[in-house]
């Protein structure tokens, strides 16, 4: 069984889980009202933008974005059907597909990204300084290594 936390782990966990929750929703609900994309829309084009030829294996992209295959693959359904990315067999191994950006799909980033980097400077960045930016990049890259 595992050791009970102490009080101060507690409310540090506490503070954690309630504010991220609080982030998550100011961030996808400000997203949405601007640009009309969710999170998970925005992080699949900002990893596909990033890939070389702005295409990734679908198996890579649930890796990416902490999310099933078969969430993934609903995720890329509902963006092609938007038309802001199209779904390849792998050159490679005709066994698999991979998820590639479309110049529509690029645009909408273009265009949802400063919204979206307004809401992540004020509600994140700006307030914390950049020492407690870098414990909370430090922490957080170890934890999600785990």
């Amino acid at each position: 069984m595992a050791e009970p936390l102490t009080e101060i782990q507690l409310q540090h966990w506490r503070s954690f889980l309630e504010s991220s929750w609080a982030l998550h929703t100011r961030l996808e609900d400000e997203l949405r009202a601007a640009t009309g994309l969710s999170m998970n829309d925005y992080h699949v084009l900002v990893v596909l933008a990033e890939a070389p030829g702005r295409r990734i294996r679908m198996g890579e992209l649930a890796n990416r974005l902490v999310l099933s295959p078969s969430r993934v693959t609903y995720q890329i359904n509902s963006m092609i059907k938007r038309g802001l990315v199209r779904k390849e067999s792998c050159p490679e191994d005709g066994r698999g597909y991979e998820a590639v950006l479309t110049e529509e799909g690029l645009e909408t980033l273009r265009a949802a990204a400063p919204a979206h980097l307004t809401t992540v400077r004020k509600s994140f960045i700006d307030q914390l300084d950049d020492e407690e930016l870098a414990v909370i990049g430090r922490a957080f890259a170890r934890i999600r290594k785990v």
